[in-house]
């Protein structure tokens, strides 16, 4: 009597969802026809609704502007501005771009393991462990256009690549987009380095804020090397601003002062 009941329950259920006739389920119905496919379907014909979701990269200011179409039209771009102004975003997020339209064949990221003012200590794993909390922030950049689980598998398959800036003498990057990130705690020697690793039919974006530098004075290479590359036909060098910051406005007052 209680299956009975249950499953009476269900019936008027599906009755007044439209989805079911309770006609078809009188006791002496010996055929039943299947419920009307009135939902929606993951057959192409029967779907006409957009199931891809990206989030649109859109410049939110002149600055951000000039360094995409920068990045658009050149092989070398190097980005230099305050905290805030998406220049590591935007060079990620033109790398997985580049990357989902076969464009290049993999992406290579890099980025000093340089301690901001405090010691952390030894660090255990291997390599990828020891320069996660480093590369941090180019993993979330990574993650907010790829979802983690594909994030992995790119790194597994090596279409992901994580570069220690100490490991870089001597490869040549071929069909890569290369991101250097923090670019302010490199010397002019590890830039020049960096910078001659460009290979065919490659992209490098070279991003930093030559005001925050966690090396001693006169250390950083990275606003020497811009001067003399700034002349350079072919390289583009993008200098953002206060205006370009998209953060919380607070942290543009913040830049203004400190």
């Amino acid at each position: 009597m209680e299956a009975f009941m249950t499953k009476r329950s269900a019936i008027k259920h599906q009755v007044r969802e439209g989805v079911l006739d309770s006609r078809e389920f009188l006791q002496d119905a010996k055929v039943r026809r299947l419920p009307p496919r009135n939902g929606w379907s993951p057959l192409p014909s029967n779907d006409d609704r957009d199931q891809a979701y990206l989030k649109t990269l859109k410049p939110k200011s002149e600055g951000q502007t000039a360094l995409m179409e920068a990045i658009d039209a050149h092989n070398l771009v190097l980005a230099l501005g305050p905290a805030g102004t998406g220049k590591t975003y935007l060079a990620v997020a033109k790398a997985v771009e580049a990357l989902e339209a076969g464009r290049i064949g993999r992406i290579v990221l890099s980025r000093p393991a340089v301690e901001a003012g405090e010691s952390i200590g030894f660090l255990p794993g291997d390599m990828e462990d020891k320069l996660a909390p480093y590369l941090r922030p180019l993993y979330d950049a990574l993650s907010d256009r790829l979802s983690m689980k594909r994030v992995k598998a790119l790194m597994a398959e090596g279409l992901i690549e994580i570069a220690p800036i100490g490991y870089m003498r001597g490869r040549t990057l071929n069909n890569a987009f290369i991101v250097v990130d923090e670019a302010q705690n490199c010397t002019y020697v590890q830039l020049k380095m960096l910078l001659t690793r460009l290979g065919w039919h490659s992209t490098m974006v070279v991003t930093g804020d030559p005001q925050q530098s966690d090396l001693l004075p006169g250390i950083s290479g990275l606003s020497d090397i811009a001067e003399r590359l700034e002349p350079v036909p072919g390289i583009s060098v993008v200098r953002l601003a206060e205006q370009d910051i998209v953060r919380h406005p607070l942290v543009a007052s913040m830049i203004g002062v400190l």
